[in-house]
């Protein structure tokens, strides 16, 4: 199957309109001399200058357009492309050829909310907002058939395949995720929707993700998936912390010589310790008011 040939945008000689309004005017004017010269009794230099008028004026009225800042007019010649003008103002050409306006604003697309599995699994609701615009004019006109459809399709495609690439959360910090990485995530959202729309002639300026959930049917237990793991991530940190306070406390205590402890008593301080450092509530103090051993 052969491939699609690309359609390149290139320029194209145009006349400012300003300048063929004066010849309109003059075709006008000629016209009228003609008709009194018709009245004078002048048939044949009246007839033929009012001829030759008449076929300037209905020559050149075709030929005018007019060209908004960011807007862009492709010309054609029988349907074959010959170029575009991107000369905002009133222009001119010759009447034989055709003009397909197009806009090279920035448009800007929220699309809407999909469900989709990420990468473990679960389903996620998603959406992004793009920020895009027409680059090549000749390549969004003639190599695909709606340019603005064809990017909102491709914006979701990208979207569920960007999705489907990351988990929606890791507790354990091991790799990268939606919900945490957004901004790497926006940036490789932009470079596979460029990827995808480069054949309609469009540049990706910018992608965000707008809307971020789990799907209603798991969402209440993803939550509670969540607040679990995160509890048991505080208490891995926390009893890491704890573990090392107390090594730290027997160092010195051991390396000062403040008191010397036996392999018992050594596990009661220890026990002792973690107790104060990962209780959840404050603890109270007992004193000892005999010796160490009792």
């Amino acid at each position: 199957m052969p491939l699609l040939q690309a359609t390149r945008e290139k320029s194209v000689a145009t006349v400012s309109g300003y300048a063929m309004l004066l010849v309109l005017a003059l075709s006008i004017l000629g016209g009228l001399f003609a008709l009194s010269l018709l009245a004078a009794g002048q048939g044949g230099a009246g007839a033929g200058m009012l001829l030759l008028c008449g076929l300037v004026f209905f020559l050149t009225v075709p030929g005018f357009y007019l060209i908004q800042p960011n807007q862009a007019a492709a010309i054609l010649l029988f349907g074959d492309y010959k170029g575009t003008d991107r000369k905002p103002g009133l222009r001119w050409v010759l009447p034989w050829l055709s003009r397909q306006k197009i806009s090279v604003r920035v448009h800007n697309v929220t699309s809407e909310k999909l469900k989709i599995n990420d990468k473990r699994g679960n389903p996620v609701e998603i959406a992004s907002n793009v920020v895009w615009r027409v680059t090549d004019t000749a390549q969004a006109l003639f190599d695909v058939d709606d340019y603005k459809a064809f990017v909102e399709i491709q914006i979701e495609s990208a979207v569920r395949a960007i999705g489907s690439r990351y988990p929606y959360d890791d507790f354990e910090h091991e790799e990268k995720t939606l919900r945490g990485d957004g901004a790497h995530v926006a940036d490789e959202l932009q470079a596979e929707l460029q990827e995808r729309v480069a054949i309609a002639g469009v540049s990706v300026d910018e992608c965000r993700l707008t809307h971020l959930a789990y799907a209603p049917e798991i969402a209440q237990a993803m939550l509670r998936r969540q607040q679990a793991e995160a509890v048991i991530a505080a208490r891995t940190r926390l009893v890491e912390g704890a573990v090392t306070m107390v090594e730290l406390a027997l160092d010195q205590l051991s390396a000062k010589n403040v008191v010397e402890l036996d392999d018992e008593r050594r596990a009661a301080m220890v026990s002792n310790l973690m107790v104060v450092l990962c209780g959840e509530r404050d603890t109270q103090p007992v004193v000892n008011t005999g010796t160490l051993y009792q």
